[in-house]
């Protein structure tokens, strides 16, 4: 199929691709979202998708057959085919019933692909009050390299290749598990990753972020990809989250990024910090149960 974009410009607060996530405003997007169409179903990666680090093979792709797209509103469902299946509903719409209409969709969906979750996810552009995403949604996060990579960590970071496992990472991995350190660890352990920075509080490991890598975008510019972050919570309030971030900020310009992309828990520890440090929101991106 394809895309009337003079019907989804307009309802578009945050630029966003279905299975590709956020993008720059500046991207082609009307091409990307012609892209991740036509290769749903092939189990390919576009080469700019930062998800194809993880896996040989594409697990979300875009249910093209069942796309609803007019003036008023597009609705784009994918599925992602791991664990027990999930179905989710993109609303490009600001129709009263944009959500319901979505909410609807993802369920029938879910009955028809024998799919254990059905979302629904929607935008909200930048000027909208936070409290409408707290809760259910992340805040796209602009970090641009332009004019540097900001202000020095302050506290001694320390970059990994390899594992120093008398710093504790094996230990700090466990505890952070919910962070995603376990999966972390284990792509380390593999050696096929790039490096981890960390901080140490008497020599063991208190706070990681990684892995630093860049990636091409669509456009062919450098983007920093987004890592894995966390502090131990008995060292919170120490700054190690602040230098830890600072540290990679400055490994992304050294290693020529052009910017980086994130999404943050609305009001969250790295949502609070990133605030600080200047970035520039692009919108929200919210999701609940259908």
């Amino acid at each position: 199929m394809r895309f009337h974009w003079g019907w989804v410009e307009p309802v578009m607060p945050v630029p966003y691709v279905p299975t590709l996530g956020p993008v720059l405003q500046g991207d082609p997007l009307p091409d990307l979202f012609e892209a991740v169409v036509d290769i749903a179903g092939t189990g390919r990666f576009l080469p700019y998708d930062k998800d194809r680090r993880w896996s040989a093979v594409k697990a979300e792709r875009v249910l093209v057959d069942a796309v609803e797209h007019d003036r008023c509103q597009t609705l784009v469902p994918t599925l992602t085919e791991r664990g027990t299946g999930v179905v989710k509903v993109h609303v490009f719409g600001a129709e009263p019933d944009s959500l319901t209409a979505g909410a609807n969709l993802a369920r029938k969906l879910a009955a028809v692909h024998g799919a254990g979750k059905a979302r629904v996810v929607w935008f909200l552009g930048p000027e909208q009050p936070e409290v409408y995403a707290r809760g259910v949604g992340t805040r796209v996060q602009l970090k641009d390299f332009t004019h540097g990579p900001g202000d020095a960590p302050g506290v001694l970071v320390h970059q990994d290749k390899q594992l120093n496992e008398s710093a504790g990472f094996a230990e700090f991995a466990e505890r952070m598990a919910a962070d995603g350190f376990t999966f972390l660890y284990q792509q380390m352990q593999a050696g096929t990753v790039g490096p981890v920075l960390t901080v140490l509080h008497h020599g063991r490991v208190a706070g990681a972020i990684g892995p630093m890598e860049t990636m091409a975008d669509a456009t062919g510019s450098a983007r920093l990809l987004p890592q894995y972050f966390a502090v131990l919570p008995q060292y919170r309030g120490h700054g190690y989250g602040r230098a830890l971030w600072r540290a990679a900020m400055h490994w992304g310009h050294q290693h020529s990024a052009a910017y980086q992309l994130l999404q943050t828990e609305v009001d969250g520890a790295s949502d609070r910090l990133c605030q600080a440090e200047g970035l520039t929101s692009l919108g929200f991106v919210n999701q609940r149960d259908a």
